[in-house]
């Protein structure tokens, strides 16, 4: 894998995902109690032995761009690196990332001259486990120009995703991105019966949709960035088809694009089931992430039920089930929380302000459906369990999305809020 060189699209304002993105980019929102999203794409790359990496970034970077280079430092003595990108304007190009085609056609000019047959390209906001050498390998055995990883969808799935269609030697004819219903029903499939896509089509899921995730030679790479295309799936792929030769990779594993609050809040409660599609116990492929050597939680008469709690917490008399507790978490007596995501907290809190809210969950609160994101404040005897069943909402230290509640990072919810 001496001769691939990901680049990792680090996402661009993250407008589905705020509050959580007001203050972040996307790709490091934390994740599972203890990582960030931007952990997952480089960990499965540092397993395949891709270890030249580009992280390109634009909006609030910031936390990302520290995140990545307090964690990623790799032997001194190997070519191996993971390096920030970070949109930048030039005497030639004045304007930011206008997609994801132009983002790396603008960071080309920094990894053109490594040499490389094969560039990946990922983005960094997905969840999976994959084993990117199948992925590379299956790229060269077919000789292809462009390689898609695909994973069969249901319908519903399909109208939120780019959807490919096939022949029947299973190259791709055809890209159709977010097809309505009515579209859907006339395709009746995106898979000829006896093509070889076909063979791994799981029952009930009869579309093949993109995941976002390229794999392409080096000489086509560098031709389609000098087309006008801007973005990769809504424009280079579908000029690319017939005129090079696009496979797909079908991938049968678990893949979530956690883009979206309700998509990121189910993502993190998954976690907590047991046989859970991912989980990040695995015993050979596990997830990297900054380590920052914290004391193991402590926890007083205590219930906890089919929950992740992370390192550094502190937890006295309080009852959690199907939740993610972030590191550093600190609950006091009373409180129980149920079916919810604490991001946890960046430090401890050593001295207290008069009048000033605890740092974490206070005593007495009620959560429910809530994300409470980094070095939140919730006062005694909250309740935020949206009884009422609001969809969305503005409220004073929290809103509502999809009917979750969420605290913003460094909010604060007064002492005795019903939500």
């Amino acid at each position: 894998m001496e001769d691939v060189l990901t680049i990792i699209l680090g996402g661009g304002r993250g407008n589905r995902l705020f509050p959580l993105t007001h203050m972040r980019s996307k790709p490091a929102v934390p994740l599972g109690g203890k990582y960030r999203l931007i952990d997952i794409p480089i960990s499965n790359c540092l397993h395949a032995g891709l270890k030249k990496i580009f992280v390109l970034t634009q909006f609030n970077s910031a936390s990302l761009n520290r995140h990545v280079a307090q964690t990623y430092r790799l032997d001194m003595f190997s070519e191996g690196f993971v390096e920030i990108l970070a949109a930048e304007q030039t005497p030639d190009n004045p304007d930011w990332f206008q997609g994801t085609a132009d983002a790396v056609r603008q960071a080309a000019q920094h990894f053109l001259g490594y040499d490389a047959d094969h560039y990946l390209i990922l983005a960094g906001d997905h969840l999976y486990r994959m084993d990117f050498c199948d992925l590379i390998e299956s790229h060269i055995e077919n000789r292809a120009d462009i390689t898609i990883a695909a994973q069969p969808v249901t319908a519903e799935d399909a109208t939120q995703m780019g959807i490919l269609r096939f022949d029947h030697q299973g190259q791709i004819t055809g890209f159709e991105e977010k097809p309505n219903a009515e579209r859907l029903a006339a395709i009746g499939s995106s898979i000829p019966p006896h093509s070889p896509a076909a063979r791994s089509v799981n029952a009930g899921k009869p579309f093949v949709a993109s995941m976002g995730i390229y794999v392409f030679s080096r000489e086509v790479l560098i031709e389609v960035l000098e087309t006008a295309g801007i973005d990769f799936g809504k424009e280079i792929i579908p000029k690319s088809l017939g005129v090079r030769n696009v496979h797909p990779y079908v991938y049968r594993g678990y893949w979530a694009d956690v883009g979206t609050i309700q998509a990121f809040y189910d993502a993190n409660i998954q976690l907590t089931e047991r046989g859970a599609p991912f989980n990040f116990f695995h015993p050979r492929f596990p997830i990297y992430t900054r380590p920052r050597f914290l004391p193991g939680t402590r926890a007083y008469a205590c219930t906890i039920d089919s929950s992740i709690v992370a390192e550094g917490c502190f937890l006295d008399q309080c009852e959690i089930s199907n939740s993610v507790v972030g590191i550093r978490t600190h609950v006091d007596p009373g409180s129980k929380i149920t079916r919810s995501v604490l991001l946890g907290a960046d430090t401890y809190q050593e001295d207290m302000i008069a009048g000033e809210l605890t740092l974490g969950v206070g005593s007495n609160v009620v959560l429910d459906r809530v994300i409470m994101d980094k070095n939140a404040r919730i006062g005694d005897g909250s309740r935020l369990t949206n009884a009422a069943g609001v969809d969305h909402a503005d409220g004073d230290g929290y809103y509502i999305r999809n009917g979750i509640i969420i605290v913003p990072k460094s909010g604060s919810v007064k002492a005795g809020t019903i939500v």
